[in-house]
């Protein structure tokens, strides 16, 4: 039986496929195994008029890359990475490292 590891953060990332600075930061969380996409908390603000509605209520504007974590909206991909950087980086390794030893014991 496979255990799960639960990640310790809780955001929504807002991003748009073809934009560059989203990708910068889809890139930055897949790569540090923060994110895989796609991932619950991802959403494509071009994938409907939903996820543009939400993430106007939330940062008051359609602007991506945008971070959203404890209800507040972050952009700039720049300070969206220093802020993974600081806050999830560490974790993210240490979940990695117990995700392979459980799969040498199974």
């Amino acid at each position: 039986m496979r255990k799960e590891i639960k990640r310790e953060w809780d955001f929504e990332l807002y991003f748009k496929p073809d934009c560059p600075f989203c990708l910068k930061v889809l890139n930055f969380f897949k790569e540090n195994d923060i994110i895989k996409f796609p991932s619950y908390n991802t959403e494509d603000v071009t994938s409907g008029y939903e996820n543009q509605d939400k993430l106007i209520a939330v940062g008051g504007k359609i602007q991506v890359p945008c971070m959203v974590i404890d209800g507040k909206a972050m952009y700039e991909s720049d300070d969206i990475i220093a802020y993974a950087k600081e806050n999830f980086l560490e974790k993210a390794k240490e979940n990695k490292a117990k995700r392979k030893e459980i799969l040498k014991t199974e």
